[in-house]
């Protein structure tokens, strides 16, 4: 299907194109002429008779990658051809895009589930500073925090951040990002690399206690 004759479908009356699916499709691993193919059959009925020369005729394409379409379609798992008795007696192919309709359901559940997830993380880190500043954040404050998730930054290790300034009697957000931004430029993207460079500034310390001053302190140039 070239590119022309999906944009002449595209904004011809014949097909409804939902903006969320339009929006979504690649994330259902679906090729764009799939993707139409599928709207098309949405468009004239679901379980609605099968009718390969039909679908060519309305869409103006080729009747092999009509069926070539209705092929990768039913291996993907998105469209059935079932075969039933009608009124008459006689056995009829419907298509059926059931499965389609199915997919799109667990997408958006997906979906839904996802945001509430971040919402619940996002309460967690409010709600833990609050409690730790013994103060409800401002506005600007939810804007600093918001940064940290684009940002990426480790849940756990922002509470780390948040108990390092609370220790040092601040309760000041854009301190917090300050210890944050120092920790990363460190490497530090958890509370677990963040306790093996602690472990080592504490390593480092005790070596520098055991240094012998009196040879640190050697005037070699009088040594005779």
């Amino acid at each position: 299907m070239n590119k022309k004759l999906l944009t002449s479908i595209i904004h011809g009356n014949s097909i409804v194109l939902p903006m969320y699916l339009l929006s979504k499709y690649k994330e259902l691993k679906l090729e764009l002429n799939e993707f139409i193919f599928l709207m098309y059959i949405n468009t004239i009925g679901n379980k609605s008779s099968f009718d390969p020369s039909r679908y060519s005729k309305e869409l103006n394409i080729d009747l092999n990658e009509i069926l070539e379409l209705v092929n990768s379609l039913t291996e993907k798992g998105f469209i059935k051809i079932d075969v039933f008795k009608n009124d008459k007696g006689i056995m009829e192919e419907v298509i059926s895009i059931d499965d389609f309709y199915n997919k799109i359901e667990m997408n958006l559940i997906g979906e839904s589930c996802d945001k509430e997830e971040e919402k619940k993380q996002d309460s967690s880190i409010y709600s833990y500073i609050e409690k730790q500043f013994a103060r409800t954040l401002a506005p600007i404050d939810h804007d600093i925090i918001l940064t940290w998730f684009e940002s990426n930054f480790d849940e756990d290790l922002i509470k780390a951040a948040v108990d390092e300034a609370v220790q040092n009697g601040v309760s000041n957000l854009k301190y917090i990002d300050k210890i944050l931004y120092a920790w990363s430029k460190k490497g530090i993207e958890s509370v677990k690399d963040l306790e093996k460079s602690k472990n080592k500034k504490v390593s480092n310390k005790k070596e520098d206690e055991d240094i012998d001053l009196d040879i640190v302190d050697w005037d070699w140039l009088d040594d005779e």
